[in-house]
């Protein structure tokens, strides 16, 4: 069994409020998870206004999957996102 995770900070300039910014995390999360499958949350920064982390965990059979799989989920998450996409960091590799 491989593991591998990633941190994603995404800015979110339009963010006035933090109804604003749960708006953007809830879509988000919701269409990554309609398209993969993963373990996606809201994992920092939770007080933070214009700011986003998220957590994503892949568990696979295949060490080579894991990576094609977070590296999909990460380029999708930056297409869809309605923020900017500021940093990634992947543990487990």
């Amino acid at each position: 069994m491989f593991t591998l995770s990633a941190e994603l900070t995404f800015y979110i300039p339009q963010a006035t409020s933090l109804k604003d910014k749960r708006q953007v995390r809830r879509s988000l999360i919701e269409k990554t998870r309609q398209k993969f499958n993963a373990s996606i949350a809201e994992i920092d920064t939770q007080d933070i206004l214009q700011t986003l982390t998220i957590g994503i965990a892949v568990v696979s059979g295949d060490a080579a999957h894991r990576h094609n799989s977070i590296d999909e989920i990460i380029r999708f998450m930056e297409a869809h996102a309605d923020a900017e996409l500021t940093a990634v960091e992947i543990e487990g590799a």
